[in-house]
Parts: C-alpha cells; structure tokens; sequence
C-alpha cells in the first residue's frame, strides 16, 4: 500500500485521538514511527496490523475504522489529483471516472503499487454501481472514500451509498444513488 495512505491514517489517527496514541498503536503492531514515508510503497500487512490494533484499542470495529479512514483521505485525494478533475463533475461523475484517471496515475507513477480496480456501471444519470476488486479486502475503504468524495462535492445529504456484498471480500458491489 502507498506509503501516502499510511501517513494519513498518522494525521488521522493524532488529530483524532493524539501523538502517544499514534505511538502506542505503532508498538501494538510491532512498528516504527520510520516505517513510513509518503515516496514507498509499504506491506498490506503494515494496514491490516494497524487498523487491527487500532480496532483492539478504541473497540470500534476494523470495518468502521475502515470507513472513517476513507472520508478522512478525500480532502488530500482530491488535493492530490486535482488536475485531474473536471469542474463540472459531480460525485457520481468523479465516481465513474477513478478508474481511468486518478488509478490510472497511480499505476503509471508507482508500478510497485495496486490500487483496488474499481469497475463502474452507470446505471442512468443518479445511479451507478462499482465492482471493488482487490485482494486487499478492504471494501470498507472504498465505501469511506464514497462518502468522503459526496462530502467533498456538498452532496453527502442527497447520496445514499449501500454496499450490497460483504464489505471484507475480494469483490464488493457498493451502489450509489442520487436521491430527488
């Protein structure tokens, strides 16, 4: 996983709680404050050890933490990739296009890294579906940055996002409707 991602679970997890949590949940996982660094690409076993720890610490289950994670990531996602982003997009819009822009980026800058392959079906003008596939099992993510994303563009009243799989498997249909 991109080192990028883990630096801001750091920031999430010391405005959320503080430093010394940030700490102690590094030594429950048997890590290093150095271990990460936004330019590598880290084991998933780092992420899967951390959020596991932190669920052991807070009582929140993985899954949650997951979610709250996503929605924390949008603001500097959209601030990292906002040249390519289309003024006149919406969250279903940006939704639809992850995959052939920001994804694609990734893949190109960091071969080493595999962000989950998100196949969109857009169903009609306020609904469309994406087929999570990844053997990172981390449906839960995605699900957060759905969220995050309609925060971001001040729909989160008028989007209703349902998971309609398992949040933990390879593959996780969500579907994402615009309300009227």
């Amino acid at each position: 996983m991109h080192g990028t991602i883990f630096t801001l679970l750091k920031r999430y997890v010391q405005t959320q709680y503080d430093h010394s949590t940030w700490i102690q949940l590094l030594e429950n996982s048997g890590l290093t404050a150095t271990d990460f660094d936004h330019k590598h690409v880290y084991p998933d076993e780092h992420m899967y050890r951390l959020v596991g720890q932190a669920s052991a610490m807070t009582g929140i289950p993985a899954h949650e933490l997951q979610e709250k994670l996503g929605e924390y990531l949008v603001p500097d996602l959209m601030y990292m990739y906002q040249k390519l982003l289309q003024p006149e997009w919406t969250t279903l819009d940006m939704l639809e296009h992850t995959e052939y822009t920001m994804h694609r980026q990734v893949r190109s800058e960091h071969t080493e890294n595999a962000p989950p392959v998100l196949n969109v079906t857009r169903i009609g003008p306020d609904e469309l579906f994406i087929d999570y596939v990844s053997k990172r099992r981390m449906g839960a993510l995605a699900v957060g940055i759905v969220r995050g994303v309609a925060a971001y563009y001040d729909e989160a009243d008028v989007i209703k996002i349902e998971p309609t799989t398992s949040e933990n498997g390879e593959e996780v249909r969500i579907r994402v409707r615009r309300l009227r």
